[in-house]
């Protein structure tokens, strides 16, 4: 497993270097087929913040991304804030999968006079998580910062991202957003193959759009 710690606008010392090596690595016990972890470092320049440090932790695997981040006034308080974040979600998707498994064992097997059919996906017994390619499980690497034509003062600049993922239902794009620590995840549809967004709302719901053509 890899571990690329890096600052954004600032350097990183050795020390932070190393602690962060030596924390990420313990990581592989929730999943030993991690594949890269990236740290990134940044400060504020107001140095009256109580939250000028930043650090965000984003996990690479045959899965899906898991991200983490925090703020706190040292960047070494932040990273463990972070790490815990992070901690959590590879424990969820740990029982997740766990959890899978154990569906697969508790499954019926077929009678013995009969032939086995094949089923349709929607009669198994547990649905089969998507399968992501190395490449699939990676958001990808590719950022720019787009300038969009505007009227007015501009252009406004915003920051475009590509993100690589296999069809998925609901659910699963529910459990991913969680797993990133975001408040909206946008997926296609497995059922549908509709472009869609899962968001949360106040409270503990959630909602979801979809991109339907005219």
């Amino acid at each position: 497993m890899d571990i690329i710690v890096k600052g954004r606008h600032t350097s990183v010392s050795d020390r932070f270097r190393e602690l962060a090596v030596s924390k990420l690595t313990k990581l592989e016990r929730y999943d030993s087929k991690l594949i890269r972890i990236d740290v990134e470092v940044s400060s504020e320049n107001n140095r009256q913040s109580a939250q000028r440090e930043r650090v965000e932790l984003t996990v690479h695997s045959r899965g899906p991304v898991i991200r983490a981040e925090a703020s706190a006034e040292d960047r070494f308080a932040a990273l463990d804030i972070a790490l815990d974040k992070l901690e959590e979600r590879l424990r969820r998707l740990r029982d997740r999968r766990k959890s899978y498994h154990a569906n697969l064992r508790r499954a019926p097997a077929p009678a013995p006079s009969a032939p086995p059919a094949e089923q349709p996906a929607e009669s198994a017994t547990a649905e089969a998580p998507p399968q992501w390619t190395e490449e699939q499980g990676q958001e990808a690497d590719e950022e720019s910062i787009v300038p969009i034509p505007m009227e007015g003062e501009g252009p406004l600049v915003v920051r475009e991202k590509f993100h690589k993922a296999a069809p998925m239902t609901v659910d699963q794009a529910l459990f991913e957003m969680e797993l990133v620590g975001h408040d909206f995840y946008l997926f296609r549809d497995k059922d549908t193959g509709v472009p869609s967004v899962v968001y949360k709302r106040r409270g503990y719901n959630y909602g979801v759009l979809r991109l339907i053509e005219e």
